[in-house]
């Protein structure tokens, strides 16, 4: 369709969650598509997924940078703005970032945890999860606000946690969910259904299909 939304997508590895968005983008009535996958590291599986199918790729590799974070997110955001991307969607992108290249894209740049914020926020959210006797665990797709994965609330999907669950096993089951929620949320931001008011996201669509989009049991 003309007129789609042209997304940048920010990994650091592997690219999972950045090939249920490009799946996504592949229907002809997505509202988005990947316009660019940009990794802050040259040696990133998903860069050459991306390449194989015909998408532009860059690399910032922070290292190059000497522990300056805002030039780092400078030279990231010279390359968003050049290929004018109008959305950033960050994927398993690890770096925190300074309030430098959070202002530039305030309410344009979305990220996905694998945990139910505010819950578990960093790291090794699995294993977290696990010890604290969660029973229910999950994934979010939220704004991106200067604190570490915070921000406003777009969509999250849940699973049950189950008494002989592993880390391993119960990741597997939520990175099943990130692939359901992320382009949902993804095709919110981008039509304008998802608007942040204040701390939180009001979503313009019908009760029940916001329910069925944010609350997921595989």
């Amino acid at each position: 369709m003309n007129g789609r939304k042209k997304v940048a997508v920010l990994i650091s590895g592997r690219g999972s969650n950045m090939m249920s968005l490009i799946a996504a983008a592949m229907a002809p009535d997505y509202p988005a598509e990947i316009a660019l996958v940009l990794s802050n590291k040259p040696d990133a599986g998903g860069l050459q997924k991306a390449e194989d199918l015909g998408i532009p790729t860059a690399v910032v590799d922070h290292r190059d940078y000497k522990g300056d974070r805002e030039a780092f997110e400078r030279a990231v955001n010279e390359i968003l703005v050049e290929n004018g991307i109008e959305i950033v969607a960050l994927a398993g992108f690890l770096r925190l970032l300074t309030p430098y290249l959070v202002n530039e894209w305030r309410d344009r740049m979305i990220n996905i945890h694998p945990a139910l914020l505010p819950s578990f926020k960093g790291l090794h959210t699995h294993e977290r999860a696990l010890d604290e006797g969660v029973k229910l665990h999950g994934a979010t797709v939220h704004f991106v606000s200067p604190g570490m994965d915070d921000g406003p609330i777009i969509a999250q999907g849940a699973v049950p946690v189950l008494d002989d669950d592993t880390p391993d096993a119960l990741a597997a089951r939520v990175l099943a969910v990130e692939h359901q929620i992320y382009p949902r949320a993804l095709e919110l931001v981008v039509t304008g259904k998802a608007k942040v008011k204040g701390h939180r996201v009001a979503t313009s669509v019908d009760t029940s299909e916001s329910a069925a989009n944010t609350l997921i049991f595989p």
